[in-house]
This record gives C-alpha cells, sequence and structure tokens, in this order.
C-alpha cells in the first residue's frame, strides 16, 4: 500500500535553493531537476525500501536516493514518508544542521561521520 508524502520546510527550502543556483546558468535545467526531486518521490511512495539506508546513520528507516548529484534523505514512518532534506552528494550531512533538528526526525549518528568510510578523502 503506498503511504502518503510528507514534505519538510527545509527540504522544500533546499529544492528552493538547488533551483535558484542552477537556474543561473539554465532554467530549462533547473526545472528539470526539481521535476526529478518530485518523481522520485512518487517512486518512492509506491517503493519505500527502494533508497539505500543513510550510511551515517543507524536506522533503517532513514533512506536516500540520489537525484543527479544530491541525495534526495527521506524516513518511513507507518503512515508516511517524509522527506526531510536534499543534500549535494559531496556534502557532509553533518554539516546540514537543519536534518538534526527536525523532531520528527530524531536520528542518531552510528559512527562519528567525519570517520565513516563514505567521507573518506583518497
Amino acid at each position: 500500500m503506498a503511504l502518503k508524502l510528507e514534505w519538510s520546510d527545509e527540504a522544500l527550502e533546499d529544492i528552493e535553493s538547488i533551483a535558484t543556483y542552477i537556474e543561473k546558468d539554465s532554467p530549462i535545467y533547473a526545472k528539470s531537476v526539481v521535476s526529478k526531486f518530485f518523481e522520485k518521490a512518487q517512486i518512492i511512495k509506491e517503493f519505500t525500501e527502494l533508497g539505500r539506508k543513510v550510511p551515517e546513520l543507524d536506522d533503517v528507516n532513514i533512506r536516500e536516493i540520489f537525484v543527479y548529484s544530491y541525495r534526495l534523505i527521506y524516513k518511513i514512518n507507518s503512515d508516511t514518508v517524509l522527506f526531510v532534506a536534499v543534500v549535494h552528494g559531496k556534502r557532509l550531512l553533518e554539516n546540514h544542521e537543519k536534518v538534526y533538528k527536525l523532531p520528527r526526525f530524531n536520528m542518531q549518528v552510528s559512527t562519528p561521520i567525519n570517520k565513516s568510510p563514505l567521507f573518506c578523502q583518497n
């Protein structure tokens, strides 16, 4: 059964910021990127576990799916999928403070993010 989609204000602000940035060079590409976020959200609505578990976090209900080079981060609840943030793939999640401040997200970090193999520099 498909769950209800919810978007945090922060996630929508992230998308708006991304669109504004891209729009400076290409309004058409900005619209395409924004559309892709919402297309992926519709897929997640039907297939909630399609995205991978966020590597930095110890919660199988907090997942992400990549849209171009952006991490679309969401939390699976009993009757909803809450989209929490959109973060550039090269950006450390710990620097995205608003993700941690959302009361309904209630995350715990299992591994120090700066020690995670995902973020180790080569």
